[in-house]
């Protein structure tokens, strides 16, 4: 007998993108949906049938996704807003991605939503998009109503179920819990509490669960990480209404509750409380609390032990894992206790196997999906046989954590002697922005200046010469033509449709930390390390394993060939620093304030270079300073101390006359304007478009001191707003942030659209800023002073 094995939950793209290859065929109308469902019921089955041969017995069902899961329980509710048209009954995949990414209309000029009319010609834009607590996964925000009415509007995870018993897979379902749904949605009318809907959401629920009972389930996982944040007391009443009545409504199917993300800390009486038959503990993010939960525990709850890191990639050590483990296993015994990772496997690419690449010393050091349910696998035995069962895998684990302690790859000198010298007024910038907004009119900007983020499209043929190169097919010499050309095109463009304040394009670059990681010591990169950020959009994130360094400069050629094409300014773009360490498997070995301090040490080297090269604009971008903030209020203030005085050590050495930018994208910024503020950039541009505005909110109360441009177009839809709705956005903007303030911009870099999408959608953007010069103009000679 062995302990019982849980993955909460695996990756779902497929070892190689299938899911996203199969998606965006649809998407572009090469594949029918009976052949998108079909790749994904494959994916479905091999993810099944890879855990059950690894080990797993708490095998989880409905945690696959065609999107989003948050999305899928919208779907699942009937909580779908009245613009998609849906009347009821099943809900259609095409309404479900309209959902997620917009429904295009027909603008009034006869070509698909470019017109120059009002709204309706702009079809339908996606559901707000934000990040799923401190991690980098997207979710799409529910949106509710006054007077919402829920229903059974998809089985999906009653028919998983099934699905899977039917190949011989008895599966433990998983569904985001009531309480954690509702709090991840807003509403449209200001007055409406989304608690306030659990007894109209709760029936639905429980017609779920007779449903899964029916068909043979014996277990269901409800995931609610709301319970590692701070509560106040109508959440925690909440969370009781809920559980009380969705555990009564089935005797013998027993519900595992599962918090993650954090510790409980003053919330586990509450969840040890909840009548469930099991709850899941983070013990990566917080270990102490294992002894707490063990010894108030009532005598027949199941505690699941997330003991493996679910969001990082590296080995665990299984000695000392074993040594903090086995005393609360031995109290509680191996009856009430399943082993976990610290929350669901979906964070972490599949297997390390497929990378016959990588660095052998480095590979040692890492364990992916596959290998972290292996870990799993060897606790159970060596917990239930003895370690003696386990010799040999304990001592590959003893021997790759020896190995990495010592390792002289890891630390490196010249960085340490650079950390020592770092002093405060590395941070500050010579002059008060009053100052520098005075010292930067050379600029000859207009009233708001019009730019976009960095990006534009990588395009099949970019993706193309970028693999051909890599392949060896095509040379350096052919490689860098190929590159000038697109970029020279793009300056030409640019020029020709009005914009302001250029970009080169960035079509050298694959991703906007991995480019920057591939020339920094300390990273390392996968070949299929792929996660999903959101629906079809994977991205491999970077492996920091030792002290970061810039070798040399990474991005000054390519903006120097840039601005020598123009005389309007070239931004020079970088990620910043806090992004590329949120955006990365960070080493745990050190610090992450330490970690992120190195990166910024070597991007100020970069930006004094760009200076030099005679960049007088440079955007640092931090879209991952509002994800990296902590979800306890108590831990908030030191994180947000160091991630400013980061990107300030970033940004800070230069002249007043060169202009500093930063981008954040689908952020809430209440809670941290300040630290917005205190970030110092000359300008900001963030993303507004999809909350048509509301973000700006938080500037009411904080009248923020420097320039900002309010996102105007939504990049992660395919559809193109109209003139008159961007020309809108910035008139609700103008009621929250001065006009000489403003600045017209996208929501996010254009990389991942088709050029005939951004083309008119720019071009609408620029003659939504002319109008609106028009307008100011106007009202100044119908006001004399």
């Amino acid at each position: 007998m062995s302990i019982p094995i849980s993955t909460l939950g695996t990756p779902r793209i497929g070892p190689r993108r299938e899911l996203k290859t199969a998606l965006e065929a649809h998407w572009a109308g090469k594949q029918d949906e009976a052949a998108l469902l079909s790749t994904a019921a494959q994916l479905r089955a091999s993810n099944w049938a890879r855990q059950s041969l690894l080990g797993v017995t708490h095998i989880p069902s409905n945690d696959f996704s065609l999107y989003d899961q948050v999305l899928d329980m919208s779907a699942v509710v009937g909580a779908i807003p009245s613009q998609y048209g849906w009347e009821g009954g099943p809900v259609p995949l095409s309404t479900y991605f309209a959902m997620a990414r917009g429904r295009q209309g027909h603008g009034d000029q006869g070509h698909e939503g470019c017109g120059h009319g009002g709204h309706g010609g702009g079809g339908i834009p996606a559901l707000e998009m934000t990040k799923w607590f401190d991690t980098n996964y997207h979710y799409m925000v529910p949106e509710f109503r006054r007077g919402q009415a829920f229903e059974l509007a998809s089985a999906k995870p009653v028919d998983e179920f099934k699905e899977a018993a039917a190949l011989g897979f008895h599966t433990h379902p998983v569904l985001i819990g009531p309480v954690t749904y509702l709090l991840l949605g807003k509403s449209k009318d200001t007055d409406l509490d989304p608690l306030a809907l659990l007894p109209g959401l709760l029936p639905v629920y429980a017609e779920i669960l007779r449903k899964l009972a029916a068909a043979g389930a014996d277990w269901v996982q409800f995931d609610e990480p709301c319970l590692v944040l701070d509560l106040d007391e109508r959440t925690r009443k909440a969370l009781r209404q809920a559980y009380d009545a969705l555990s009564s409504t089935v005797s013998d199917l027993k519900i595992m509750v599962a918090a993650y993300f954090g510790g409980l800390g003053d919330n586990l009486e509450l969840a040890l409380g909840l009548p469930s038959a099991g709850l899941h503990l983070d013990l990566v993010r917080a270990p102490a609390q294992l002894r707490q939960a063990v010894e108030r525990a009532s005598a027949d709850k199941v505690l699941s032990l997330g003991v493996i890191d679910g969001r990082n990639v590296w080995r665990s050590d299984l000695t000392a894992l074993l040594d903090r483990i086995e005393p609360a296993v031995a109290d509680l015994g191996t009856h009430r206790v399943v082993l976990a990772p610290s929350c669901s496997l979906l964070h972490v690419p599949y297997d390390i196997e497929a990378e016959s690449a990588f660095d052998p010393e480095l590979r040692s050091w890492l364990a992916f999906a596959a290998q972290k349910i292996g870990e799993l696998k060897t606790l159970s035995t060596a917990l239930v046989d003895g370690r003696r069962a386990v010799s040999d895998e304990l001592a590959r684990s003893d021997a790759a954590a020896a190995a990495r302690r010592v390792s002289t790859r890891i630390h490196d000198t010249g960085v340490a002697a650079r950390m020592a010298e770092l002093t405060p007024a590395m941070g500050e910038r010579q002059h008060p922005y009053p100052l520098r907004r005075r010292a930067q009119e050379w600029l000859g900007l207009p009233h708001f200046p019009t730019t976009t983020i960095g990006s534009f499209p990588q395009t099949g043929a970019v993706r193309k010469a970028r693999a051909d190169h890599a392949k060896g097919w095509i040379d350096d010499a052919d490689y860098q033509r190929f590159l000038r050309q697109e970029t020279a095109q793009a300056i030409a463009w640019q020029e020709e449709i009005g914009l302001d304040v250029l970009v080169h394009g960035e079509f050298e670059r694959n991703d906007m930390v991995q480019y920057f990681g591939e020339q920094l010591a300390g990273y390392a990169f996968t070949q299929h390390g792929w996660v999903q950020s959101y629906g079809s959009r994977c991205v491999r994130p970077p492996i920091i394993y030792g002290d970061v360094s810039r070798p040399q400069a990474m991005t000054v050629d390519w903006a120097r060939f840039a601005q020598s094409l123009t005389k309007r300014p070239v931004k020079g773009m970088l990620t910043g620093p806090v992004t590329m360490l949120q955006w990365s498997f960070v080493r745990d070995d050190l610090a992450r304030e330490q970690v992120c301090r190195q990166i910024a040490l070597a991007l100020r080297d970069e930006v004094g270079d760009l200076e030099q090269a005679g960049i007088r604009i440079i955007q640092i971008d931090e879209p991952a300073i509002r994800e990296g903030l902590p979800l306890r209020h108590a831990e908030k203030e030191a994180y947000l101390t160091w991630a400013v005085a980061c990107f300030r050590l970033a940004a800070s050495g230069v002249d007043d006359a060169t202009q500093i930018h930063t981008h954040m994208c689908y952020s809430e910024f209440n809670d941290i304007i300040h630290a917005v503020g205190g970030l110092d950039a000359d300008v900001i541009s963030i993303e507004t478009a999809r909350s048509r505005m509301e973000l700006l909110d938080a500037f009411r109360a904080y009248r923020y001191p420097n320039e900002i441009g309010p996102g105007v177009y939504d990049i992660h839809s395919p559809r193109c707003p109209t003139v008159a709705e961007m020309r809108d956005l910035l008139a609700r903007a103008r009621e929250r942030i001065a006009g000489d303030q403003l600045w017209v911009n996208p929501d996010c870099g254009l990389k991942t659209r088709s050029w005939d999408e951004v083309r008119p959608a720019l071009v609408n953007m620029v003659a939504a800023a002319r109008i609106l010069r028009e307008e100011t103009v106007s009202a100044r000679v119908a006001t004399p002073a």
